[in-house]
């Protein structure tokens, strides 16, 4: 299995799926190499396929009326994005962008649906990844207008912890700047954040490492959203 299959097989919307399919679900793929800062699809482009993140790193943003960025997601490799026009057959909603240099692989629309009809399993897993996006989406719109800033941080560090497995220490996939705007606030305010955290002994922060000091404390401050 060569890698890019292997990418792809890793991919939630096609677990399961045999070899011979996961060779026909290639040779549908176009591969698109980007440099970093390159614009992937603007907000208002049609929606003619999706985008999976073989190698590199991609983010997901709105513009608002007055100029400011607001990041909804950041996705690294195995990760796809912009699969909801598959089935809408909609103009992107979003922004994406390239944070570094990157390879994606482009799934064009009709050449995907011809494919997932003749396979019932891509349909459910396709509906399956819509649901998780969806539980995400209203976690985000949860986390943004309900928690302070303090809260929306340590549940991302929570979220972090399950997503790299490294036990109680995870490592910033995006700058601190980039976060901020991920949690919706400015980077002086999440940095006085971090350092209140660390001084209440939450965590230790070396650069984008950060070790996790108090899991129990974290994850009250994730429910509760004050520090």
């Amino acid at each position: 299995m060569n890698k890019i299959i292997q990418i792809i097989s890793m991919i939630p919307i096609f677990e399961n799926i045999a070899t011979t399919d996961l060779e026909k679900i290639r040779d549908i793929a176009l591969d698109k190499f980007y440099d970093k800062g390159r614009i992937i699809f603007s907000e208002g482009d049609d929606g003619n396929g999706f985008y999976v993140v073989a190698d590199g790193k991609v983010k997901i943003f709105k513009v608002s009326m007055d100029g400011k960025e607001q990041i909804l997601h950041i996705y690294g490799p195995g990760a796809p994005f912009g699969e909801v026009t598959v089935f809408a057959g909609r103009k992107f909603p979003a922004n994406a962008e390239t944070l570094i240099k990157s390879h994606l692989l482009f799934f064009p629309r009709s050449a995907f649906v011809e494919l997932i009809s003749k396979n019932p399993s891509l349909s459910l897993n396709m509906l399956a990844m819509l649901s998780m996006r969806l539980r995400q989406f209203a976690m985000q719109v949860e986390n943004l207008s309900l928690k302070e800033v303090p809260g929306r941080l340590a549940s991302y560090l929570v979220y972090l912890t399950r997503e790299q497995e490294k036990g109680h220490e995870v490592n910033l996939p995006v700058s601190k700047g980039q976060l901020a705007s991920l949690l919706g606030t400015i980077p002086e305010t999440l940095s006085r954040i971090f350092t209140k955290m660390s001084n209440k002994g939450l965590i230790s922060v070396q650069g984008r490492r950060i070790e996790l000091l108090d899991m129990e404390g974290l994850v009250d401050l994730a429910e509760n959203g004050k520090l």
